[in-house]
């Protein structure tokens, strides 16, 4: 069986139904750093730091061996949701790339990472995120517009953060891990 580690393209998907195509929906967004792809990935890496990038994520916690298929990140979540979600591990390949599904309000998330060299040393960081099922007492327009707020407000600040490691290093205080 051949394997590529790379995230599947648009259009790969077999013909579905237009019932079937009209329930999933698709999140992409992209940032530039300055960081390069060891070094985003670095400050990526560090979950401790999530809740820094979002103010809706109040804990992020490790099940199992982190960056590893098959381990999990459970990430504690404030308002307006109040649950947790649960992200199993399917790809890593640091400091490239990064899949997980995602569970959460009875959703199911794919959701892939990627960390690609730009320019002379910064990194392109991309996401997209498919989403399927929910809970039909939801009103799911609006739980899709608040995913793309969290993806944005997340990615935003996880770029600084990179950028400011990336300063920091460049001037020669070199950061092991964000704090």
């Amino acid at each position: 069986m051949n394997y590529e580690p790379r995230p599947p393209r648009r259009g790969l998907l077999p013909n579905l139904s237009s019932e079937i195509i009209a329930n999933i929906a698709r999140i992409e967004y992209s940032v530039f750093t300055k960081a390069d792809c060891s070094l985003a990935w670095r400050v990526f890496s560090n979950i401790d730091v999530w809740p820094r990038f979002c103010k809706l994520y109040k804990r992020a916690r490790w099940q199992g061996t982190p960056w590893t298929p098959g381990s999990r990140v459970k990430l504690e979540l404030g308002p307006p949701l109040n649950a947790t979600a649960d992200r199993v591990v399917t790809v890593c390949t640091p400091p490239h790339h990064v899949a997980w599904i995602n569970h959460i309000c009875g959703y199911t998330m794919e959701q892939w990472i990627s960390f690609d060299p730009y320019g002379l040393g910064g990194t392109r960081v991309s996401a997209w995120i498919e989403v399927t099922g929910g809970d039909p007492s939801r009103d799911r327009a609006e739980d899709m517009q608040l995913l793309q707020r969290v993806v944005e407000e997340w990615f935003d600040n996880f770029w600084r953060e990179c950028d400011l490691a990336a300063q920091q290093a460049s001037s020669g205080d070199i950061r092991r891990e964000a704090d």
